[in-house]
């Protein structure tokens, strides 16, 4: 016979405890990564430094996702996580410079609907009484088809599919952003690192995809 089990007032307290110290945590450590990675990225622009290339760019992100992930329950995770955060805006430097130069109010409708999005659809996550943890699975098999069709793209210059690509991952980082936020919020993250770096790429996505969007509407 199934038992149910009893779960006292007193435990409810400290999960609710426990996840809203998770929430925060990674708000915080988002705000911090974000604040460094800005500087790696304006650095990485004004200096005119190039992009370092697609595999470059690939084994630093996949080689430091990995550290990251193993020592993510250690001190050791939040150097790895600075390491990922500032690489990626290193990376993002050369590609805010390239839009700038094309025509700044590409780069601050990008950074301003990034931001946009992520305050709208965590606001809804963090109030609204929806369960998003059916998303998981759409989302990784999405992701993992638009990062291959990205490489496509790139490899064989094939600009209709590069912006596709652009357009998939901007619903399926808004998608992540609710997938994740909901996690935190029912206890299905406890880790603040993962859900700061989860965080981080989409909206790493995010700004990405809509300057590039945004960049084929404004050029001739």
């Amino acid at each position: 016979m199934e038992t149910t089990k009893y779960v006292s007032p007193a435990d409810v307290s400290a999960i609710s405890q426990s996840q809203g110290r998770v929430l925060k945590n990674t708000y915080l450590l988002l705000a911090a990564t974000l604040f460094f990675s800005a500087i790696t990225a304006t650095a990485s622009a004004v200096m005119n430094l190039p992009h370092p290339g697609l595999l470059l760019t690939l084994g630093g992100y996949f080689g430091l996702l990995y550290l990251t992930t193993r020592f993510r329950d250690s001190i050791k995770g939040l150097y790895c996580v600075f390491a990922l955060t500032g690489f990626m805006g290193y990376t993002l430097g050369p590609i805010i410079g390239a839009y700038w130069a094309m025509a700044p109010a590409i780069v601050m409708q990008s950074l301003g609907g990034t931001a946009f999005i992520f305050l709208g659809l965590s606001a809804y996550a963090l109030t609204g009484r929806t369960d998003f943890s059916f998303l998981g699975k759409t989302l990784f098999v999405g992701i993992l088809v638009a990062f291959c069709a990205g490489i496509g793209a790139l490899v064989f210059n094939i600009p209709a599919l590069s912006l596709a690509v652009s357009a998939m991952f901007m619903l399926l980082m808004s998608g992540l952003i609710l997938y994740q936020t909901d996690q935190i919020v029912r206890g299905g993250e406890t880790n603040y690192i993962m859900a700061t770096v989860t965080l981080f790429v989409s909206l790493f996505n995010l700004l990405t995809s809509m300057m590039h969007l945004l960049g084929f509407a404004q050029s001739e």
